[in-house]
């Protein structure tokens, strides 16, 4: 046999021998996912929604993987803080951000620099879409449907709104609403939505809206009817119609928002497709089953899914924020 190499076969042989390296070094980055302790910032305090998810899969993550997940709450500025945090660490996967769609989708319409950029600095990961927001009246207005609603509000000449804050869900279905009927639905902000139901209970605005769970005080007392709910219906209450089946024409109304998770851009693909996969696999979690059932939520879907909604979802929320008028702070 000659021992004459052919010149093709020896630069294929090269490039290969160049390359196993970095091969390996790819391999061996996929494998050694997580190193150490998981840092994941909740953008929100301490016993809300979204800290209580943050624990709930942080959980689960941690039994998965065998490292610790520990929980940190940065809240202030809609989230920014917390996002920004993220945004500025390494790119490795161990330091997760966990926030609702205000942080990813509504920040860049209302902050000026809210210190980070959601589509340079941040890869979504897995999103758990939003529950429908209830419309709730207070008894004494009649009101039972949305018709019924607009009728109150044309006859009324004003109705007051509670909103739980200004640029929020609720402050923009009193835009739409306005917009399409021709009322004069005044928004009342709230700090959160606890002060809010306490305002519909005691009269102080004939409406307000908000989540199903937070709302159970004032329907369990008789201080409130559901007449709507935002934009996908409630199993707890299926009678209630949505907004688009009264016949509400607004875009706004098809969107749900969302809670989710999201890296730092320059993460590694496999440890992207990884934590997408652990965030899906624990909705069969009893202590997961048991938050979303809580806050009657839908389970968490993978890494395209979410980001197509995010896509799909994203020039919705921002033209219904941007007709609100608000200058960004």
């Amino acid at each position: 046999m000659s021992a004459k190499i052919d010149r093709r076969h020896f630069i294929a042989a090269g490039a290969a021998a160049v390359a196993t390296p970095f091969v390996l070094r790819g391999a061996l980055a996929q494998t050694a996912w997580p190193s150490r302790q998981i840092r994941m910032v909740c953008s929100y305090p301490a016993g809300g929604q979204t800290d209580l998810l943050a624990r709930a899969f942080g959980d689960y993550i941690s039994r998965q993987v065998g490292k610790t997940v520990v929980i940190e709450n940065k809240a202030g500025a809609s989230g920014a803080i917390g996002a920004a945090d993220v945004a500025r660490a390494e790119p490795d996967g161990h330091t997760i951000l966990c926030s609702i769609s205000t942080t990813y989708v509504m920040n860049r319409a209302m902050m000026k620099n809210p210190g980070y950029d959601m589509d340079k600095d941040l890869t979504l990961v897995s999103v758990i879409p939003g529950a429908g927001l209830l419309l709730v009246a207070n008894p004494k207005t009649g009101v039972k449907t949305l018709a019924d609603f607009v009728a109150f509000a044309k006859k009324s000449g004003k109705v007051n709104f509670g909103t739980y804050s200004a640029g929020s869900s609720p402050h923009m279905t009193i835009n739409e609403l306005n917009k399409q009927y021709g009322l004069n639905i005044e928004p009342v902000h709230y700090r959160g939505e606890a002060p809010m139901w306490t305002g519909l209970a005691e009269g102080s605005i004939d409406a307000a809206m908000g989540s199903y769970t937070a709302a159970q005080a004032v329907l369990g007392s008789n201080n409130g009817t559901v007449f709507a709910v935002h934009s996908k219906k409630v199993d707890a209450i299926p009678e209630i119609k949505t907004l688009p089946d009264q016949g509400a024409t607004s875009k706004f109304f098809t969107v749900s928002g969302f809670t989710g998770w999201a890296l730092p851009k320059a993460t590694p693909q496999p440890i992207v497709d990884r934590l997408s996969e652990l965030c899906v696999a624990a909705n069969n979690d009893p202590k997961v089953k048991e938050i979303l059932k809580t806050f009657v939520l839908e389970p968490a879907i993978g890494f395209k899914e979410s980001n197509a909604l995010y896509q799909r979802e994203l020039p919705i929320w921002i033209e219904a924020s941007k007709s609100l008028g608000l200058e960004p702070a």
